[in-house]
């Protein structure tokens, strides 16, 4: 009778357990930066509260092979009072190395921090999908030498298709999966229907806890006329002289339908999201700390973007073509802004082109920046007749929410 009544509240409590709601997924972000300004230091202490780890550039193995160290600021990260998981970066187009005599500078790295200070020591090696047999090997030499220290690493899209990944991730605790990259200039910086399935596929390869990174900035990208690219300027200017380029940004509303997305259907072994990168008031290229903030809370001030017409400061003067957010939060620009049929001469202006569609006339994002919160900034002129109104319509929010 005992022994009945023991099997059945064992398989009560089993039951409930597989009906339990799993766990909100956590926030971790990446700080990235080399240089550890005034701005970092305010924003990683007073978005302590938002994360649960810190994901902290400390060193990397560059395309010749040659390893630097650099030199977080420790005490504020320790008054943020989270975690560090240490992430050295290995440059995918280093074609080959010593596995043994890397994995034992890396260990080294990671065993002489403050004990108890070390969440765990992240990999990130965006290498050709033909090498990932030989970053299994060096992931098999690295983890015997950390210890207690859990070790992660972060995974490509492009991976999936291999017959190696399953191997590969068998042997870190965790992994990443990037899923914002500049694959293609059309393609844009973020894809929430190419990024879901990504994770979907991504899932039926690994056993172990994941995450995903997503994306906190914009990049101009420049590309040849071939198609190929050329150039990414994202963290630092890197873009060549006279070549053809767009503005890619990643939409703040797009990533919060997304991870609201991956919140209400979860794949099987999703934990968390990673934010690439931690924003800061002297990033030109980032999010706003408090449009970062309200992604990860689960709500924004999206308000449409308004566009209305400035008239000249004399009557034979053009309009102004005006942009203004007025909301809490940061904004894509509008991709295309229709002119009113009573004008007739425009052209566009910082980041904008006039295109003419039948009769009627459009200005067109090309190189468009993102609009911050609070922003009114002018994208055109035109000259119109009489009588035409100076408020257009407003422009929806720029999220697409993932079926």
């Amino acid at each position: 009778m005992l022994r009945t009544l023991s099997i059945v509240m064992i398989a009560t409590m089993f039951v409930a357990a597989c009906g339990r709601a799993p766990a909100p997924l956590s926030h971790d972000a990446y700080v990235w930066q080399r240089q550890w300004t005034p701005a970092l230091r305010e924003a990683l202490v007073s978005s302590a509260d938002l994360v649960r780890d810190w994901r902290v550039l400390v060193a990397q193995a560059d395309r010749d092979g040659q390893f630097h160290v650099f030199a977080p600021d420790t005490q504020t990260l320790a008054r943020s009072g989270r975690p560090v998981v240490l992430v050295v970066r290995i440059d995918g187009r280093l074609a080959a190395f010593d596995a043994q005599a890397l994995a034992a500078r890396i260990a080294t790295l990671a065993t002489g921090w403050p004990a108890g200070r070390v969440a765990g020591l992240e990999i990130d090696y965006d290498c050709p999908t033909a090498r990932l047999p030989a970053y299994a090997a060096f992931l098999a030499a690295l983890r015997p030498r950390l210890g207690a220290i859990p070790l992660s690493i972060t995974a490509l899209p492009t991976w999936i298709g291999s017959s190696d990944l399953d191997a590969l991730l068998a042997l870190p605790d965790e992994s990443v999966l990037q899923v914002h990259a500049v694959q293609a200039p059309q393609a844009g910086l973020f894809d929430p229907a190419v990024a879901d399935r990504w994770v979907d596929e991504f899932a039926t390869h690994t056993r172990k806890p994941f995450r995903v990174a997503l994306p906190t900035y914009g990049s101009r990208v420049s590309w040849n006329d071939d198609g190929s690219l050329l150039a990414v300027e994202s963290e630092q200017a890197a873009l060549a002289a006279g070549a053809t380029s767009a503005e890619l940004y990643a939409a703040p509303d797009t990533l919060l339908a997304f991870v609201k997305h991956l919140a209400n259907d979860r794949p099987r072994g999703l934990i968390g999201v990673v934010w690439f990168r931690l924003p800061t008031a002297d990033d030109s290229r980032a999010w706003s700390l408090a449009t970062w903030r309200g992604v990860v809370a689960g709500h924004l001030d999206s308000r449409p973007l308004m566009v209305t017409l400035q008239p000249g400061s004399s009557a034979d003067a053009p309009f102004d073509v005006m942009v203004d957010n007025a909301s809490e939060s940061d904004a894509a620009p509008p991709a295309r802004v229709a002119l009113p049929a009573s004008c007739d001469v425009a052209d566009g202006i910082d980041g904008y082109r006039l295109q003419r569609r039948d009769a009627s006339l459009e200005l067109i994002a090309a190189n468009a920046r993102p609009m911050p919160a609070h922003t009114r900034r002018s994208i055109g002129w035109v000259r119109c007749k009489a009588g035409t109104p100076l408020t257009l319509l407003p422009i929806p929010a720029q999220g697409t929410p993932v079926s």
